[in-house]
């Protein structure tokens, strides 16, 4: 289900902006860009608000929804959805970061993605958190990863599995570029 295109053509419907429906639901407008982007999928809380700022009920929203497409299962290098760091919040430290999403997050429970981290490259001085688990196995470089109160320098062939409430930063050691493939449950971004 493409629910971020269906949420922005009835908010475009409704002649109300992103801003205007923001207010309403309790949301920033940035979450409302990446959702409707599908670059982030919203928890049945978060969608609710917004169907209630439009309004619409949840009924009449996925009524609408029906997907006819036939299923895709397989993805080229072209077709990743590339997300920008500082749309998702990242420092300006990530600035080269890569990472990109196999396939529309929205639709799954699971996020995969492609990450690209130059050397030097770092997500930022203050740590994330965000419901859910992630994990990863390193394909090349060094990264060093802390989460909570540990701190690892993984390289390849090694991996990381954690509650991504817990705090976590990454950081890109050595003169080459580190690259990662990583997992999120629920879809993050």
């Amino acid at each position: 289900m493409d629910i971020g295109g269906k949420l922005r053509a009835v908010r475009e419907a409704r002649k109300m902006s992103q801003r205007e429906l923001a207010a309403r639901a309790g949301l920033t407008s940035g979450a409302i860009s990446l959702i409707e982007q599908n670059k982030s999928s919203p928890s049945v809380a978060s969608l609710k608000a917004l169907l209630d700022g439009i309004p619409m009920t949840m009924s009449e929203f996925f009524a609408e929804v029906e997907n006819k497409a036939e299923p895709k299962y397989f993805y080229g290098t072209g077709e990743f959805v590339e997300l920008s760091p500082q749309k998702i919040g990242l420092a300006d430290s990530a600035n080269g970061l890569s990472l990109r999403q196999l396939g529309n997050a929205g639709e799954h429970s699971l996020q995969m993605l492609h990450e690209h981290y130059p050397p030097g490259t770092d997500t930022g001085p203050d740590l994330m958190s965000h419901d859910g688990e992630e994990a990863g196995i390193v394909v090349s470089g060094k990264i060093e990863i802390t989460v909570d109160d540990q701190v690892r320098v993984l390289g390849p062939g090694e991996g990381y599995l954690f509650d991504s409430r817990l705090p976590h930063r990454f950081r890109s050691l050595g003169d080459s570029a580190c690259v990662i493939i990583s997992a999120c449950t629920p879809p993050t971004f």
